[in-house]
C-alpha cells in the first residue's frame, strides 16, 4: 500500500481563512487578502501564500482586528467548534477587542441622536420652547 502525501501541509492563505470560518466564501477571503486587509506575519501577502504553523495573521472582523496564531492546517471547512481549534487569538488582541467593545457600548448611551422621533405633543413642546 502506497502512502498518499499529506496535502494539508500546503494550504493557501485564502483557503485557510475560509476553512477557519473567518470568511463565508473563498472568493471573499481572496478579495480580503488581495485588498491588503489581511496581514500575514505583519506583511501584506497574496492569496496563494502557503500558511505555516505558528504564523501570525491579522484578520478584520466587524469593527475589530483579530490577531491570531495558526495552530492547525486544514483546507476542508468544518464546524465552528473544530474551526476554532485551527487558531489561537493572542491575549493582546483579546484585551484590545474587549476595550473597544466597552468603548462602543459607552458611546451608544451618549449618542447625540434621540432613540425615536418626537410625537405630536413633544413637537408642540419643542415649538413652544423655541418661540420663547
Amino acid at each position: 500500500m502506497q502512502k498518499t502525501p499529506d496535502k494539508s501541509k500546503n494550504v493557501r492563505l485564502d483557503k485557510w481563512l475560509w476553512a477557519a470560518r473567518f470568511y463565508k466564501t473563498r472568493s471573499v477571503a481572496r478579495d480580503a487578502v488581495q485588498s491588503g486587509k489581511v496581514q500575514y506575519n505583519g506583511q501584506r501577502s497574496k492569496p496563494g501564500k502557503i500558511v505555516e504553523l505558528g504564523a501570525t495573521i491579522k484578520v478584520p472582523q466587524g469593527y475589530d482586528l483579530k490577531d491570531v496564531v495558526v495552530m492547525q492546517l486544514q483546507e476542508q471547512r468544518q464546524g465552528a467548534p473544530l474551526a476554532q481549534l485551527m487558531y489561537k487569538e493572542t491575549s493582546a488582541s483579546e484585551s484590545l477587542r474587549a476595550r473597544n467593545a466597552e468603548a462602543r457600548k459607552l458611546s451608544i448611551f451618549h449618542s447625540p441622536r434621540p432613540d425615536h422621533r418626537p410625537d405630536k405633543k413633544q413637537r408642540r413642546q419643542i415649538i413652544q420652547f423655541k418661540q420663547q
